[in-house]
């Protein structure tokens, strides 16, 4: 890790720590209710046709603001409407303007399943999503390594969460594999460079096992992008920047989904 990744890592760790002593692991473990029956989210992404997670994104640290004042509410309910089949949460906030709030304010106003995107790594952070109503969390390859995301991925499950297990070249595709991910999301953006390259989940996607379920991220903005993506054989899209800067997110969605020419 380097630059961008590795500082933001530190600075999560450092935040963490302020977290744990305003909130204990003990009173976020005595708060949590039953999970949702199944995996809601992974189950989510296997219906027929792409299957949209549109995301709710103030800003990100290479465009910068996007939607500063969107409303959570607004945005999660607009998305519901529209077919997403689940919604993705930013809940970072220095680069990303999220916060933990956001996740659960989007859990009171929909009824799709959950991710929460962060830079998760601790089980707190864990613990913080699925009281907050998450269905599931990012893990990144490049910010964990195999051993620790494997630790993750194991606490998760304990929790009834999923992980959408983020890589961005053939040796993190090997590290998910290994650790037995079974939704694996390919990023078309550089981690460092903030460079987007969309033939990138082209040139990973072999070497994803069958039955495994595939995530385009980053890059994604027409329906042609959609539907080669669809004939290439990935099951679900991430989609953010390209809503949230969008007039009628709603709309846009609906349009990456091929609904608005149906309407």
């Amino acid at each position: 890790m380097v630059g961008f990744l590795e500082d933001i890592v530190e600075r999560t760790v450092a935040d963490l720590e302020r977290r744990r002593r305003a909130v204990p692991a003990a009173d976020l473990e005595a708060r949590l209710g039953p999970a949702r029956r199944g995996r809601p989210f992974s189950e989510a992404l296997v219906g027929e046709g792409i299957s949209l997670i549109a995301e709710m994104k103030r800003a990100s640290p290479s465009k910068g603001p996007i939607r500063p004042g969107a409303s959570v509410a607004d945005v999660v309910r607009a998305y519901e409407a529209a077919g997403a089949s689940a919604c993705s949460v930013l809940t970072e906030g220095p680069h990303f303007g999220g916060s933990i709030d956001d996740l659960a304010e989007a859990r009171a106003a929909c009824s799709l399943p959950l991710l929460r995107k962060d830079f998760i790594v601790d089980p707190y952070q864990l613990l913080e999503a699925r009281v907050a109503g998450a269905d599931a969390v990012l893990l990144i390859v490049a910010a964990l390594g195999g051993e620790r995301m494997s630790e993750l991925m194991a606490a998760a499950s304990e929790l009834d969460m999923d992980c959408l297990v983020e890589v961005h070249d053939e040796d993190e595709v090997e590290v998910a594999v290994e650790a037995g991910s079974e939704v694996i999301g390919i990023n078309n953006r550089n981690l460092h460079s903030f460079e987007v390259d969309t033939r990138t989940v082209f040139r990973l996607l072999p070497d994803v096992p069958a039955g495994t379920v595939v995530v385009a991220e980053s890059g994604i903005a027409t329906r042609g992008d959609v539907l080669e993506l669809e004939s290439a054989g990935v099951d679900a899209i991430l989609v953010g920047e390209a809503l949230m800067r969008s007039g009628d997110p709603a709309e846009a969605a609906r349009a990456l989904l091929g609904a608005a020419a149906e309407r």
